[in-house]
């Protein structure tokens, strides 16, 4: 199934901003970053999308992560972090644009 243009879009800024893949410990402040953007059926697609591209080790900790999110807040120190890979590859810094 091919994702809609706009979550295309996020996926090709995560690439950017991490080429050589999420580090397991980013995963956590990650998707506490895109749930602030996107609803939790986007959010879904593109844990989808990652866990997919990634190694069986690598999807089982990325769908881990996002169960964790609603339950524990990342450290402002992770999310710092993982906001300045963000915006190397590109993410815009105000709320994502849809079109």
């Amino acid at each position: 199934m091919a994702l809609p243009p706009f979550l295309a879009k996020v996926i090709s800024w995560l690439r950017a901003g991490y080429p050589t893949g999420v580090p397991e410990h980013d995963y956590i402040p990650l998707f506490a970053i895109l749930g602030y953007h996107l609803s939790d059926e986007e959010l879904m697609a593109v844990a989808d999308e990652l866990a997919s591209s990634s190694d069986p080790t690598s999807a089982d900790a990325i769908k881990k992560a996002i169960i964790a999110v609603t339950h524990a807040k990342p450290l402002e120190s992770d999310i710092d972090r993982v906001r300045s890979h963000l915006a190397a590859g590109g993410w815009p810094l105000a709320d994502l644009p849809r079109d």
